[in-house]
């Protein structure tokens, strides 16, 4: 699906408050309550719109701890890779985990409630796998940037 200028506009609103109402982003774009239903449907069929969501404070909700691990295989075997990605995958305190290029295979960005709570992760996850050459942790002093909304 190739996006026109009204998509993005319905993008845009969308991500800035997932809570409009049909009609009220009908209205922001300039287009008729069923043009605006039967586009935002199709922008969910194609997977172009994945979902709605909650913005939300970690710090308020009691997740204090942030950090970035940079992990580096031993060996990049389908056995290892698939093992790796599986035991991501499985823990909620992986937010995001990037397949990259450069000395680190893998970033993943860690929330957690604490110090404590983070070391239990990393003692029932990444310290008992197989196929881990180094694990370097970063920790997140404090939040600068973070952007969700895209624009074409």
């Amino acid at each position: 699906m190739e996006l026109e200028e009204r998509d993005w506009r319905l993008l845009e609103h969308l991500q800035a408050d997932a809570r409009l109402t049909n009609q009220e982003l009908a209205d922001r774009v300039g287009m008729s309550p069923s043009a605006c239903w039967r586009r935002v449907r199709q922008l969910e069929e194609a997977a172009i719109i994945t979902g709605y969501r909650a913005a939300v404070d970690a710090r308020a909700a009691g997740m204090g701890f942030h950090a970035i691990l940079h992990v580096q295989l031993t060996r990049h075997t389908r056995e290892i890779v698939d093992r790796f990605i599986a035991e991501v995958l499985r823990h909620d305190e992986v937010l995001d985990c990037f397949a990259t290029t450069g000395t680190a295979d893998y970033h993943l960005r860690i929330l957690c409630r604490d110090l404590d709570a983070f070391n239990a992760f990393m003692e029932r996850t990444l310290f008992r796998l197989d196929g881990i050459a180094n694990i370097q942790t970063n920790l997140v002093l404090r939040h600068v940037k973070s952007k969700t909304v895209i624009r074409g």
